[in-house]
């Protein structure tokens, strides 16, 4: 059993990251190609090493791979022939001079991680396995840059016709998320289940790899945009997702606030108002309206984006307007907690569909609370 539940993860893994086992191989043996056939390179280890190199990085931080590792290579080839012409090939001296100098150089560059290790690379290959003649040098660099190329290709080729489509995803599964986790915490709270309120509270800390999701997104998106020149103007579309980004990343805290606030009243004798469950219903919609307005904002839909806006302002102030009627003498510590964070994520959820409303958007949520203008 255990060795069919492995072959079956396995197989998991396989469906899910078959595309970019594909983009690596084809672009690896077309480089490989490209530097055998087109130029007639006789070794070209490092054009198909380059292309690997920067399809192994994260979509948003290949073109700066790219570069890293085309300096990489060239700061290691001039090493490594300055000295073998000065001690000569093979030698452990050389070796260890060829380390040191290359390493000291790309750290007083500012090099760190890929260019460091790629420039060491380099020049050990160039001691150690290349021809004493040094008949690889005046390649070395252009296969690296050949490989840089053609995974930067790649990368373009992957995402051609809809370079917003993973991060219009990723925004849909992360608002998508957040709701859920309102309704859980929600229902916890109306059935004062208080492992399905710690559970909640469990998923609620999960959620800053989803803020980071939206993050690596964003610079994924710009990436593939900046490469597909047809396409640039839709950075402004993705400029205004990444200023709500910093907004939603300050929702999720709030809501893990109220999801710890929530256990802590789950545990009480006295039963939650009800009217507490609807509240956080309506912050639910309100946060699957806000995720449609941006995924809507990302593929240029303005009338849908306007729609599903006011929807979502609209939720949040009925949220806030429903939980602000709790107010009493008879409330406790984490009713009062949960009511003002609900308060906060409504503010925020708002502020990141609307970066340039903050003043009214902050006046509209103490209206709906009851509280007197400032």
């Amino acid at each position: 059993m255990v060795r069919i539940s492995g072959l079956r993860t396995a197989a998991g893994r396989l469906r899910r990251g078959w595309r970019p086992v594909l983009e690596a191989t084809v672009a690896a043996t077309v480089a490989w190609l490209l530097a055998t056939r087109l130029l007639g390179h006789p070794q070209p280890f490092f054009a198909p090493a380059a292309a690997l190199i920067v399809l192994g990085q994260a979509r948003g931080q290949r073109i700066h791979r790219a570069v890293e590792v085309v300096l990489g290579v060239a700061v290691g080839v001039l090493v490594a022939d300055l000295v073998v012409q000065a001690l000569g090939p093979g030698s452990t001296w050389t070796v260890f001079t060829v380390i040191l100098l290359t390493v000291l150089f790309a750290v007083a560059f500012g090099a760190t991680g890929v260019t460091l290790v790629q420039a060491a690379v380099s020049a050990l290959y160039l001691v150690v396995v290349a021809p004493p003649d040094g008949s690889l040098v005046p390649f070395r660099f252009v296969d690296a840059l050949v490989g840089g190329v053609v995974a930067l290709a790649a990368s373009l080729l992957v995402d051609a016709r809809h370079p917003l489509a993973p991060l219009v995803a990723e925004v849909r599964r992360t608002f998508d998320e957040l709701a859920g986790l309102l309704d859980g915490i929600a229902d916890a709270l109306d059935d004062r289940d208080e492992p399905a309120a710690v559970a909640a509270l469990r998923q609620a800390r999960g959620m800053d790899a989803r803020v980071d999701g939206l993050r690596d997104g964003v610079l994924a998106a710009g990436e593939a945009l900046r490469l597909n020149v047809r396409r640039r103007q839709h950075l402004g579309r993705l400029r205004s997702v990444d200023e709500s980004i910093r907004q939603i990343d300050y929702a999720v805290r709030n809501v893990r606030v109220l999801a710890r606030a929530g256990v802590t009243l789950s545990r009480m004798q006295t039963a939650a108002p009800a009217e507490l469950g609807a509240a956080l219903r309506s912050l639910a919609e309100a946060v699957r309206q806000a995720g449609a307005a941006l995924a809507a904002d990302l593929d240029g839909q303005e009338e849908t984006v306007d729609r599903h806006a006011t929807r979502a302002d609209e939720s949040a102030l009925a949220a806030v307007h429903t939980a602000g009627q709790l107010f009493g003498s008879t409330q406790t510590l984490p009713l009062a907690m949960i009511i003002g964070q609900v308060r906060a994520t409504a503010i925020d959820l708002l502020r990141g569909v609307n970066p340039r409303d903050d003043a009214a958007v902050l006046a509209r949520v103490d209206d709906a609370l009851g509280l007197p203008p400032v």
